[in-house]
Formats: structure tokens, sequence, C-alpha cells
């Protein structure tokens, strides 16, 4: 049984950690907006094709392209906000949300129109190498994703906790007014915040793509997932959304496991509906 689980449970830990960065960017997005960003699984697959565009058509390794990618998604995540999300929602959060939904379908249909509906893949030096860990065999490039996922994921703790600008974000996200008597500009952090939580598709993309398809409708599978993280962590937890993408990732791998490729899917929300019975915030979610 133990060669069984051990590969399984480590397989899930590896694909945990890069659906955190998925999800850390909706709870950062979610903490200082206040609203759920509709278009963050649209981001992710825009990123997602900017790799494979680079892959595919320039020859640039998934992993040496992370920082060009990660800053150019941040880029259009900042554009998106100050010159169309913001404008529109006019600091109404009803409007935000719709404005976040308007941009999704636009894009998603324009990725259709340019790319047809056709699905794609990359393949790379390392795309069939594998590492023995224990009785696990472990594919080189999930273990090299898992370890970026880490490097970016703290970088982002750190922006966060240790910077001014994080420091700004934080007050902005805790209470609005005050921070602005205090000379911080909101809609300047709210942008900063969005253009960050963006920023973090493009670093997810890259890490995904070495062992995963891209096609236009791609975004709504990890936006489903990503929703299900957030939500089972605690809304606005940086640690909740860390560990639930961590517990995510084990039981979708032990579900495959135990009940198959079609039904292991569903112990991912039948775990949700259990935690929220009894943690109705999530589990680091406050009241």
């Amino acid at each position: 049984m133990w060669e069984l689980l051990f590969p399984a449970v480590l397989n899930g830990i590896l694909l945990g950690g890069v659906y955190a960065l998925v999800a850390l960017g909706l709870t950062l997005i979610y903490g200082v907006l206040h609203i759920v960003n509709f278009a963050h699984g649209t981001l992710l697959m825009i990123g997602m094709f900017m790799v494979w565009l680079l892959a595919a058509k320039m020859g640039i390794d998934p992993y040496l392209a992370l920082p060009v990618v990660t800053l150019a998604m941040g880029a259009l995540g900042w554009a998106l906000y100050t010159g169309l999300i913001g404008p529109v929602s006019r600091g109404e959060d009803k409007m935000l949300l719709l404005a976040t939904l308007g941009v999704s379908i636009l894009f998603d249909n324009g990725m259709m129109v340019a790319f047809s509906g056709d699905t794609r893949s990359i393949e790379t030096a390392h795309s069939f190498s594998t590492v023995d860990i224990g009785p696990a065999l472990v594919p080189v490039t999930k273990l090299v994703s898992f370890g970026f996922a880490v490097v970016v994921a703290g970088a982002l703790w750190a922006f966060i906790a240790l910077t001014e600008t994080g420091r700004a974000i934080r007050a902005v996200a805790k209470e609005a007014d005050g921070a602005r008597l205090m000379g911080i500009r909101p809609a300047r952090m709210y942008a900063v915040a969005f253009a960050v939580g963006t920023a973090c598709t493009g670093a997810a993309a890259c890490l995904l793509l070495p062992s995963f398809y891209v096609n236009p409708g791609v975004g709504n599978v990890f936006i489903l997932i990503a929703f299900t993280i957030v939500v089972l962590g605690g809304m606005g937890s940086f640690v909740g959304a860390a560990f639930g993408a961590l517990l995510v990732g084990v039981i979708e791998s032990l579900g495959g496991l135990f009940l198959g490729e079609s039904l292991g899917p569903i112990l991912v929300p039948l775990t949700f509906i259990a935690v929220l019975l009894f943690r109705p915030n999530g589990l680091f979610g406050r009241s």
C-alpha cells in the first residue's frame, strides 16, 4: 500500500504547489478589492498561450520565460484595471464584479477566434525525464515547477509583508478610508493588487504548461479549482490558500488512485462541502 500511497500523495503535493500560485493571485485580489475576479481563469489561459507561443515559435523554455511572462501578465493586469475595469466599475463592488465577467467573456471569445478550439501542448528537453524519490517515479517537470512555485509564493509573501507598497495594500484592504487619510491612494493600490494577482497567473502558466495543455477553455478548469481552494482555505487568507491548494492537490491525486480518473475528482467537492459544514468561513477564515 505504501508503494501506491506515497507516489499519489507526492504527486498531489507537487500539483498543489502550482495550484497555490493561481489561488494566491485570486486571494490577493479578493482580499483587497473584496470581489471575486471572474477574469482570473481567462488571464491564466492568456498567460499559457503566451508561454506556448514563446516555446513553440521561438524555442524558449517555459521556465526561462517565467520572468518575462510574469512581468507581461502583471502589465496586462495593470492596464486592464486602470484602463477598463476601474473606470467601468466606478468603485462599486457589483459593477466591478460585472466588469471582470465582461472581460472574461470578451477575452475567451477573442482567443477562440485567434487560436480556434484546438488543444495545444509543448515538449521540452526535460518533458520525459524522471527522478526516483523512494518508491515514486517523479517527472522532472513537476518537481521543477513545484520548486519555482515555492520561490514565487515566497517572493509574493515578502512583497506583501515587508515592502512599503505591500503595507499600503494591506492598509487599503483593511480600511480604505483610513488609508486615504494617511496619504495612500486606494485606487492605485487596487490597480497594484490586480496587477500582482494577474502576474501570479503568468508565473503559474509557465509552471503548468510543461505538463499540461492549453486551449481557449482551459481557464474554466482552473478557475473552478481556484475558487474551491480560496473558499476552502478561507476567503482572503494567504495561509489558507496555500494549505487549501496542497489539500486539493492531494485529494485529487488520491481520488484518481482509488476511484479512477473519471470518478476521482468527485472527492474534491465532497471534501469542500464537508469542511464548510463544520467551518463555514473556511479552514483559516475569520468571521
